[in-house]
């Protein structure tokens, strides 16, 4: 997928997500996500750091959390949760034409919304379909990478395969199911392995 169609599809997600946000009520916004421990406002606060993100600023911020990332991210996360959900809506609808961000392949800002969209959604039962080459280009940028998410890892000998679109991905014991569950197995999110079928279920499910 080119960069232009790249950020085409960040910049419909944030804006659809912003919508999302808006729709919600103080007891969902306190809802757990399926984000790292998380609420939903704290996931929110993340997305919108992603967002927000440049190069200059992340070595400065990662430098500060002496290089850990997980600490990085929970600081921003909640620094920026407590702006409250009106400032999150608002800074995120301002990020639905901008193409800053942190020094990372622009695909990864796709994958990064996508999967956090999830995080929100799901464990609040509302849906969303993100578009088929969307989730195919963020899947194909990492099923050869550990970066971050360790999805490389997570997937190695098993042959997964989407029941939506024609995208398969490796040998082995099958996984199949939903892309976007896909997607979210991919990034290791147990939550979407209810979605999924296949030999290499069991061994998937106990991976990290």
């Amino acid at each position: 997928m080119k960069s232009t169609d790249v950020w085409k599809n960040i910049h419909a997600e944030r804006l659809q997500l912003a919508e999302t946000w808006a729709s919600l009520s103080p007891e969902q916004w306190a809802t757990p996500s399926w984000c790292g421990g998380w609420s939903v406002q704290e996931t929110a606060g993340h997305v919108v750091a992603a967002a927000e993100q440049t190069p200059a600023n992340f070595f400065k911020d990662m430098a500060k959390a002496g290089f850990k990332f997980n600490l990085f991210a929970e600081r921003d996360a909640k620094r920026n949760a407590a702006a409250g959900p009106d400032e999150l809506i608002r800074r995120l609808r301002a990020r639905t034409t901008t193409t800053n961000h942190p020094p990372a392949p622009v695909v990864a800002m796709l994958g990064e919304i996508i999967v956090h969209g999830a995080d929100i959604r799901r464990p609040l039962g509302l849906a969303h379909t993100s578009p088929e080459a969307a989730l195919e280009a963020v899947a194909d940028s990492w099923k050869n990478s550990n970066l971050l998410i360790g999805a490389k890892r997570r997937i190695a000998g098993l042959r997964l395969r989407a029941t939506d679109s024609t995208w398969t991905h490796g040998d082995g014991p099958e996984v199949s199911g939903p892309m976007a569950s896909l997607v979210l197995a991919m990034s290791g999110r147990k939550g979407a392995l209810s979605d999924l079928t296949g030999d290499g279920l069991e061994t998937l499910s106990k991976r990290p």
